[in-house]
């Protein structure tokens, strides 16, 4: 009696200090390699914003993502719109090395990165 009693003090716990989830998944945002050199995240943020489909309208002049003016968060805020509209039909967010992926939110000020699970 007294294991069974254990048992289910041991599942309370467990269940008390695990973070609740709707469906298990991580909540992920992809951004630029700050060890990426300009050049390539220039390369792959032209791409993500051309071939790719991300929606860049955010980045541009006077919208609340253009500062700060950086190819290096110009390039996070594209990769992030290329991952969360593709990485359920086969997108990752890779583009040749220059992304990487973080659980910690990089939106700022009124620029807001979009997390879609």
């Amino acid at each position: 009696m007294a294991i069974i009693w254990l048992r289910v003090l041991l599942a309370l716990l467990i269940i008390s200090i695990t973070p609740p989830s709707s469906d298990g998944e991580l909540e992920q945002w992809c951004i630029a390699d700050e060890q990426t050199p300009d050049g390539e995240l220039q390369a792959a943020l032209d791409w993500a914003c051309g071939r790719g489909g991300a929606d860049c309208s955010m980045i541009q002049v006077n919208q609340p993502c253009y500062l700060p003016n950086t190819v290096r968060d110009h390039a996070s805020f594209a990769f992030n719109s290329y991952f969360q509209k593709f990485k359920h039909k086969g997108g990752s967010c890779y583009f040749r090395g220059a992304a990487i992926i973080t659980e910690l939110d990089p939106s700022h000020n009124s620029c807001h990165y979009e997390f879609i699970p």
